[in-house]
């Protein structure tokens, strides 16, 4: 299995030879205050109960939904307020998705790492103004985009002179409203030397398959994510939620919070049996 470079996000490290499977989850946009505290604290009980190494994430804005009346969240000086209290009150590391190069300078202020959504991954001066931050960088693959296409992604991140870059899978295009993941494309990316996440509940999303929102397969999610960490992934992203038939955004792609214990218990053994191969 190819090592990937090692990058340390507060207490988390994620990628290297034999560094632990790290979960990145939380809901998909934020729904305010008390509810993302909530999550946060529920997702750290669960994280070191299994244990996993955990970074929190949830979206101040979803600049990216299907209808002009779907709801986007509290935006971003709210939104990173909330985000700061989960990082001082929980203790976990945050993460969220930047939108414009003007969002760049005020996210970096409080988030761990600074994501790049798929469909603005080809966005030059969007990498490069977050690669100028010096945070870990993580980008998610456009659905458009072919593995090795991320090699040009990563020479503009590095252009800055900053290598910490995270290249997160999340299904690609499969003619209308749908999407197909290619389990080749995880160790492609990997050997570009940095370190690569599976997004489990974006890649069963079903985009604008539900007229006026997206739909989705969750009942897929497990199958997925336990194909992508034996594939050698170093981490796996999930959307949760408790109640995701009720949630603002991507509830039909979305793991409920009660199902994820038992998922992570098997993903962490899958882990280490894989890396324990490659040793």
């Amino acid at each position: 299995m190819t090592a990937t470079k090692t990058i340390t996000i507060g207490n988390v490290t994620i990628g290297g030879a034999n560094a632990p499977v790290v979960l990145i989850a939380g809901p998909c946009v934020i729904e305010g205050e008390e509810f993302t505290l909530a999550v946060a604290h529920r997702l750290k009980e669960i994280a070191q109960a299994i244990p996993i190494p955990l970074i929190f994430k949830s979206s101040y804005d979803k600049a990216n939904r299907t209808s002009i009346s779907s709801a986007r969240g509290p935006g971003l000086r709210e939104g990173l307020r909330i985000l700061q209290l989960v990082k001082d009150a929980v203790g976990i590391p945050v993460l969220s998705d930047v939108h414009a190069v003007a969002e760049v300078a005020p996210a970096a202020e409080v988030l761990d790492v600074i994501q790049i959504p798929a469909f603005l991954s080809r966005q030059t001066d969007l990498l490069v103004a977050a690669g100028q931050t010096g945070r870990p960088i993580n980008v998610k693959k456009g659905q458009f985009l072919a593995p090795w296409d991320m090699a040009h992604v990563v020479e503009k991140i590095t252009s800055t002179g900053n290598g910490q870059i995270i290249l997160t899978e999340r299904g690609s295009s499969f003619g209308y409203n749908n999407l197909v993941s290619d389990i080749k494309a995880l160790p492609l990316m990997r050997q570009m030397g940095y370190p690569v996440v599976y997004d489990a509940t974006h890649s069963v999303q079903l985009p604008g398959a539900a007229g006026k929102a997206s739909g989705g397969n969750r009942e897929f999610i497990p199958h997925l994510a336990r194909a992508a960490v034996g594939a050698g992934v170093d981490g796996v992203f999930l959307e949760v939620h408790p109640d995701p038939d009720q949630a603002l955004s991507d509830g039909a792609n979305s793991l409920p919070l009660d199902d994820l214990a038992l998922l992570l218990l098997q993903l962490t053994v899958i882990d280490r049996i894989v890396k324990e191969e490659g040793e």
